[in-house]
């Protein structure tokens, strides 16, 4: 078996867009061409790599097998080319970022100055809920991971790079805004519209409210901090959010935020790779630029985390 690297990058290109037409035109191939070297890579297997059904390409199992592999030579060989640019002085290539959706609210921001620092890098940003990313993660298709809940059952590297406080929010006007402080028994008595199951906050409110030993009720799940958010402020309960995505007008958008028994809670921002990745030189300079921006994430968060007074 002696395929070639143009018919690797191409069957990779295939397993990514699901037809032979568009895997031509990613790797700037005809299609009769790329047609051909998907048969001559099939012929150097020695077994199906895919099919086409109703005009729709699907990998066997050993094509499924095939393109992981490709994928972390193709992972290796973009490495290699980043740590030869470092040996020369250069910062250019390729960041791969996938985030949960609550890192929208400062991620993209870090990632833009930090891709105007080095205009060469060829960056991406993936925004997905938790299972996504975790999917992501497990397939090792990134440089990197942001997430509040890692996976437990995963063995990763991981660092705690900033903090992310899950702060109580009511509607404007509610009557324990006015209170000094608000117990657990008091939050029993109420209503709630939380994240969904699955998603980093919603864990980690579970997990606080079992600490609290209350069973909250429970009105609406929502798949956003914007939902939850227009939600509480249309008066169906109380809500718990990220203190990244409040923005210090709260009684614009119809919000208090309450002084509650335990909270904020406190949680925190992890940037994760599976353990043992390599670091490409282009992912170091991305960690370091974040780690520089943490400071002024930090005081804005602290910030926004602090309950007003009605």
């Amino acid at each position: 078996m002696n395929p070639n690297f143009r018919q690797l990058r191409l069957f990779l290109a295939l397993a990514d867009t699901g037809s032979v037409s568009a895997a031509a035109r990613a790797t700037h191939v005809t299609q009769p061409t790329a047609s051909m070297q998907l048969r001559e890579l099939s012929d150097a297997v020695g077994m199906p790599l895919y099919e086409v059904i109703s005009r729709r390409v699907h990998l066997t199992e050993v094509g499924r097998d095939l393109a992981e592999t490709v994928r972390r030579i193709s992972g290796e060989w973009e490495d290699f080319g980043q740590r030869i640019d470092a040996l020369k002085g250069l910062t250019r290539g390729r960041l791969s970022i996938a985030v949960v959706s609550t890192a929208k609210y400062f991620l993209p921001r870090v990632l833009g100055t930090f891709c105007s620092r080095y205009p060469d890098i060829d960056a991406s940003l993936v925004v997905l809920n938790r299972d996504g990313v975790v999917e992501r993660l497990q397939r090792n298709l990134d440089d990197l991971y942001v997430m509040s809940q890692p996976p437990a059952d995963m063995e990763l590297d991981d660092r705690v790079f900033l903090g992310n406080p899950l702060v109580l929010i009511a509607p404007a006007g509610h009557p324990m805004a006015a209170e000094a402080h608000v117990t657990a028994a008091d939050l029993a008595r109420e209503s709630f519209v939380l994240r969904e199951r699955g998603s980093g906050t919603r864990m980690a409110c579970d997990r606080h409210f079992r600490m609290l030993e209350i069973r909250p009720r429970i009105r609406l799940e929502l798949g956003s901090n914007e939902a939850v958010k227009q939600a509480v402020a249309g008066g169906l309960g109380l809500g718990v959010v990220s203190a990244h995505s409040l923005d210090g007008h709260l009684d614009e958008q119809g919000l208090c935020e309450l002084p509650a028994e335990g909270f904020p809670i406190e949680s925190q921002w992890h940037i994760v790779r599976p353990r043992g990745k390599r670091h490409s030189p282009v992912a170091d300079a991305f960690e370091q630029h974040l780690e520089e921006a943490s400071t002024e994430l930090r005081e804005r968060v602290a910030e926004l985390a602090r309950p007003s007074r009605a």
